[in-house]
Formats: structure tokens, sequence, C-alpha cells
């Protein structure tokens, strides 16, 4: 009976012993993937603002300017040394940021270079 005792009270130490290892490495585990998926949010946040800000700088610059005689080459041209991808179709601009496409139609003797459309 004695030793029955010495071995249940040796496995209850054993077991909590284990135990607690258990419960120290799910815990340090979720901490880890925690601050990963913290870090991948964040970095989308940055991505999301950083497009947004490209955008609006072309806004800005065909705002900011003006030319009535401006055609759809010289729209290009002018984009494309301001750095935007920007490729002259019949009539238009067709100027890519990022996955967005975006579709500038000179507008001649009204404010600004260019009416933007998506």
């Amino acid at each position: 009976m004695v030793l029955y005792y010495r071995l249940v009270i040796k496995y209850e130490s054993y077991r909590k012993k284990t135990m607690t290892r258990k419960t120290c490495f799910y815990n340090i585990t979720n901490l880890h993937i925690l601050a990963v998926i913290l870090i991948i949010l964040t970095s989308q946040c940055f991505i999301a603002l950083s497009s947004t800000a490209d955008n609006s700088a072309l806004i800005k610059l065909i705002s900011q300017n003006e030319d009535p005689r401006i055609g759809a080459r010289d729209l290009a041209f002018f984009l494309v040394t301001h750095d935007f991808d920007a490729v002259p179709k019949k009539d238009y601009v067709e100027v890519q940021i990022d996955d967005t496409v975006y579709k500038l139609v000179p507008n001649g003797q009204y404010p600004g270079l260019a009416n933007e459309t998506i």
C-alpha cells in the first residue's frame, strides 16, 4: 500500500510539472502568434496609406496645372516626367497606380489638366 501511495504521489508531481510546462509553452506560442499577426496588420495599413498618397499626388498634379491645348499624348508625357505610369490612348490617358487604373481625359479650357475616372 505504501508503494502505491508513493507511485501516486510521484505521478501527480510529474503531471503537475509537465502541465505547467505545456501551459507556459502555449502562452509563449500564443504571444508570438499575436505579435506576428499585429506586425502583418500594421504593415498592411501602411501599404494602404501609401497608395492613397500616390493617388492624391496625381490629383494634386492635374489640378494645380492648366493648359487648354494639351492633348492625350502631351498629358501622358507630362505624367511620365513626374514618375507616373501613364499610357496615351486615342483621346484619354491611362495611369496605373498599384492595381488601380485611372482614366484621365484632357478637359481643354476647364480648370485643371484632366478629368479623372477609375
